[in-house]
């Protein structure tokens, strides 16, 4: 019996521990041979590096899957291409890239120093771009070589990203940058035989602990499983997947397409420039015209 990842070579960052380990797990029993990153560092990116990576590459090596373990930082550029690299010269190919690494240093915006602001902007953005980007490099050479093409990348962004989140700054604009950027690849690597969507998932996972997710896992069906937002991004990887520049919220047994920014409602003086009072009335008769928006994480009903 094969898998819908049969034979497809896959890279998952932040793959040791939570969602990134419940996506390699999966990719890995639909058939996939898959590069385990992680740096294995702690929930706030401190500390020194562990064998998390390796452990999770095990584990699929003893199921009888195939798997090599990765301990480069996304962020780092020559770290980057050096992951797909990897994947190239262990199985000739790649296909598929799950940009998951993370982590969080939360604080509420008049507090938060320097530092806290660079380092999560650092590892969730450009933690995203720089794999993609070596990856999209090698398939565009591919394409351009007259190879047939279907690469895959799927994107971690969340609802802090989306709707914002009270405490959450610093990632609520990574997170942010992350569903812009998802648009971003999609419309510009299309051409190279490349879709690009993106996932908001609701899990409980190690970098939520203690933050949302305080309780334990109830016996029987757990919604917060991370496990449950993998076959998502499973489909999403697969050869399969027909769709590009789409976000998804997903939790549980269920998900939804997000609907991003959109031109609303157009109000106008007619052909002269606007006064500032009109600008006023204006700005308020587009906003009554269209749905407001869902209320920021944190905030009051």
């Amino acid at each position: 019996m094969t898998g819908c990842c049969d034979g497809r070579v896959v890279i998952v960052t932040g793959a040791g521990r939570g969602l990134g380990r419940a996506h390699a797990l999966a990719f890995a029993a639909e058939g996939a041979r898959v590069v385990v990153n992680d740096l294995g560092v702690e929930r706030d990116g401190s500390g020194a590096p562990s064998e998390a990576a390796a452990e999770v590459a095990a584990e699929i090596a003893a199921a009888g899957g195939e798997a090599v373990a990765n301990g480069g930082d996304v962020a780092d550029w020559d770290d980057a291409r050096a992951m797909v690299s990897q994947a190239v010269d262990a199985w000739g190919r790649l296909d598929t890239l799950v940009c998951n690494a993370g982590f969080l240093r939360d604080r509420m915006l008049v507090n938060m120093s320097e530092a806290e602001w660079d380092a999560v902007v650092r590892v969730h953005l450009k933690g995203h771009f720089a794999p993609a980007r070596h990856a999209a490099a090698w398939w565009r050479d591919r394409a351009k070589a007259g190879e047939p093409v279907r690469g895959r990348i799927v994107n971690t962004t969340s609802g802090a990203g989306l709707m914002g989140s009270i405490g959450q700054g610093n990632y609520a604009a990574a997170k942010a940058g992350i569903a812009a950027l998802t648009v971003q690849q999609a419309a510009e690597w299309g051409r190279y035989g490349v879709l690009v969507n993106g996932i908001a998932p609701d899990a409980r996972t190690r970098m939520t602990a203690g933050v949302f997710y305080d309780a334990e896992a109830p016996e029987g069906w757990d919604p917060k499983d991370p496990a449950n937002v993998s076959p998502l991004v499973v489909w999403l990887g697969s050869d399969g997947c027909d769709v590009t520049g789409r976000v998804f919220e997903c939790s549980g047994g269920g998900l939804s397409v997000c609907d991003g920014w959109q031109h609303g409602p157009v109000k106008s003086v007619g052909e002269r420039a606007m006064t500032a009072a009109e600008a006023a009335d204006l700005a308020r008769a587009s906003i009554a015209a269209e749905r407001p928006p869902a209320p920021v994480y944190g905030t009051a009903p």
